[in-house]
C-alpha cells in the first residue's frame, strides 16, 4: 500500500467535514423526531427522493403515530398514505410486517444493533446504518449509490458491492467518523461529483482524486 495512502484518507475526511459540517443528525435530510419515524422514513426513502418522502411522513405519522397503531393499520389506507414515494404497496407490506415484530419481540421500540435491525421485515444493511449512525449516534456507514460512486472514484475501494464497500471503509475509517462520512459522500455526489459531469474544478478533494478531469 502507498505509504502516504493513510495521509490521503485523512484529509479526504478532513475536507468534506469542512465543506459539509454537522453530526450525522444534522447532516441527515429526512425529517424525523423519533428512531421509530426515521426507520419507517428511510424505508420510504428507497427508489424515492428525500424531498418526497417529508412531503408523505407528516400526515402518515399523524394517523399513525406509534409502531402499535402503523401494525394495526389498514394496508389500502396505508397505501394512500405513501403512495407518492412509489414501490408503495411493497413498501406498505413491510411496514406492516415491521411493525407486527417491533410490537411483538420489542415492545415497540427500535432496537440499536445491525443484527436486530437488519433482522426485521424489509431492513436492510443500508436502512439498519441509517438508523444507527443517524438516530443512536453509533458507528454506521450506509452505502447507497453517491457512496459506492465516489468511493470508488477517489480509489478508496475496488469493490462493486454495497456490503463490501461498507467493509472497506471501516477497515481504516474511525468509527465516530463513518455515518457523518457517509452523509457528506452523498452530498458532495448530489452537489458537485455527479455520475455523468463530476464538477471537477469545483471539487475540494480535486487534488486527491486519481479520477480528476483535470490531471
Amino acid at each position: 500500500m502507498d505509504s502516504l495512502e493513510p495521509v490521503r484518507r485523512v484529509e479526504i475526511i478532513d475536507r468534506l467535514r469542512a465543506a459539509y459540517p454537522g453530526s450525522a443528525k444534522e447532516l441527515c435530510a429526512l425529517k424525523f423526531e423519533s428512531p421509530f419515524q426515521l426507520l419507517i422514513a428511510t424505508i420510504l426513502s428507497a427508489q424515492c427522493t428525500d424531498e418526497r418522502v417529508n412531503a408523505a411522513t407528516p400526515k402518515l405519522f399523524q394517523e399513525f403515530p406509534t409502531p402499535q397503531d402503523m401494525s394495526l393499520a389498514n394496508r389500502e389506507d396505508l397505501e394512500s398514505l405513501i403512495y407518492s414515494t412509489g414501490f408503495y404497496k411493497n413498501k406498505a407490506k413491510n411496514i406492516i410486517d415491521m411493525t407486527n415484530v417491533l410490537v411483538s419481540e420489542y415492545g415497540g421500540r427500535v432496537p440499536d444493533t445491525m443484527e436486530e435491525l437488519s433482522g426485521l421485515p424489509g431492513v436492510g444493511r443500508k436502512t439498519a446504518n441509517v438508523v444507527l449512525s443517524v438516530a443512536f449516534s453509533k458507528p454506521g456507514l450506509p452505502v447507497d449509490t453517491h457512496v459506492l460512486r465516489l468511493s470508488l472514484r477517489l480509489g478508496l475501494t475496488k469493490e462493486k458491492d454495497p456490503v463490501k464497500v461498507e467493509r472497506d471503509l471501516m477497515s481504516w475509517m474511525p468509527e465516530a467518523e463513518a455515518g457523518g462520512f457517509s452523509l457528506r459522500l452523498i452530498l458532495h455526489g448530489r452537489q458537485v461529483c455527479s455520475a455523468r459531469k463530476p464538477k471537477c474544478d469545483q471539487c475540494v478533494l480535486e487534488d486527491l482524486c486519481p479520477s480528476s478531469t483535470l490531471a
